[in-house]
């Protein structure tokens, strides 16, 4: 079988920490044959290392997807540009994956969904969280009906002060807003997953503008109060038709101990489920619990063990994210993570924007 060729349109950090290095470690299947990027040096600097023999390098997306050859491309820009460049690839019959969120705002994410489906192409969106083990397991626990009927969940992405100070996080206009669109979309997404419960009611919701001038023992060091034009945190409630409620809380930089980042508590009517931080290693760690046999217990799962000096099979999220991905494609299935779904975590954000910015109950139409 000849191997995928794909096109990479934006060459900045998420390009480098996840994506790249995933598909290098795909050689068997695929091939990177273009990269483009606004700053010519990065498309460059990413083809040297990570391109195929003759790939080429561009500064203007249209003409890497006039490339016939391309198979697929990866949409790794700024929030502002996702759904135009998307919905661009789709039409020239690219297969596309886009990094979260999926747009800007309900409308361009379903302008997204419309050209996939019009064109027969595959759309995924970059929710590699859902790739964890212990998010996996989780999946799989809900699928077989152990936490029975989920009811009431929380999504957590708290950070305490870890404002991101490079490229555009902080500037609205390209992003679209802070914490909420940007690490809140991963805790969302997972726990609609979960719940497997896209029939949303209403929503409501808060943004606070709050610790902008306390930047002193940032993660990422100190920024410039004048250009965080976002949200320092922010949250919402959600209540879907059936009665079931979620609370989604996010922050760049909030006053509190309790730090957890695309993580999730789940309530249903036989168990419960609550993703933490490992208190040593900081990693995602998932508890179950449950009553058996009169008795409240607790089960904390062993996640993939390794024998010392011998190790085991490395494979991390962004990895399983880009071979599920690729194999989606190979083998014309669907991708695990579908743009309808990504579509209604878009509308969702919106939709908290829009009852912070009035002050009023927004109310949604369901796909």
């Amino acid at each position: 079988m000849s191997k995928l060729k794909i096109g990479i349109i934006g060459c900045g950090g998420i390009a480098h920490a996840k994506h790249l290095l995933a598909l290098a470690k795909l050689a068997d299947l695929v091939e990177i044959t273009a990269f483009c990027d606004i700053i010519k040096g990065r498309a460059d600097t990413a083809s040297k290392q990570y391109g195929a023999v003759g790939a080429k390098t561009y500064t203007d997306y249209k003409q890497l997807i006039q490339d016939d050859a391309i198979d697929a491309v990866h949409v790794l820009t700024p929030n502002i540009s996702h759904s135009t460049i998307t919905v661009d690839a789709l039409e020239a019959g690219k297969h596309v994956m886009c990094e979260k969120p999926m747009a800007i705002n309900s409308q361009e994410a379903r302008n997204m969904l419309d050209a996939a489906k019009r064109t027969g192409k595959k759309l995924t969106i970059g929710y590699q969280n859902r790739f964890r083990e212990e998010a996996l397991m989780l999946k799989e626990a809900c699928n077989d009906g152990y936490l029975g009927d989920i009811y009431l969940a929380k999504a957590h992405a708290i950070r305490r002060r870890a404002v991101p100070t490079w490229g555009v996080f902080m500037d609205k206009e390209k992003q679209g807003g802070g914490p909420l669109i940007d690490i809140g979309t991963h805790a969302l997404d997972l726990t609609l997953w979960y719940m497997n419960n896209y029939k949303v009611k209403s929503v409501s919701g808060s943004v606070f503008h709050e610790l902008k001038d306390q930047n002193r023992a940032n993660m990422f060091g100190q920024w410039n109060p004048d250009e965080f034009e976002v949200e320092d945190s922010a949250v919402g409630f959600i209540k879907m038709e059936n009665g079931a409620t979620i609370f989604l809380e996010s922050s760049w930089a909030l006053n509190t101990l309790d730090v957890r980042e695309a993580m999730t508590t789940l309530c249903g009517t036989k168990g419960g489920a609550e993703m933490r931080r490992h208190p040593v290693s900081g990693k995602p760690d998932l508890h179950l619990n449950a009553e058996m046999f009169g008795k409240l217990v607790e089960i904390k799962p062993e996640m993939n063990p390794s024998i010392p000096y011998y190790g085991s099979r490395v494979e991390d999220e962004g990895d399983r994210e880009a071979r599920q991905w690729i194999e989606a494609i190979m083998e014309d299935k669907e991708p695990l993570v579908k743009p309808e779904e990504a579509y209604m975590v878009t509308t969702i954000l919106e939709a908290i924007y829009e009852s912070a910015r009035t002050g009023k109950e927004v109310t949604l139409t369901s796909l």
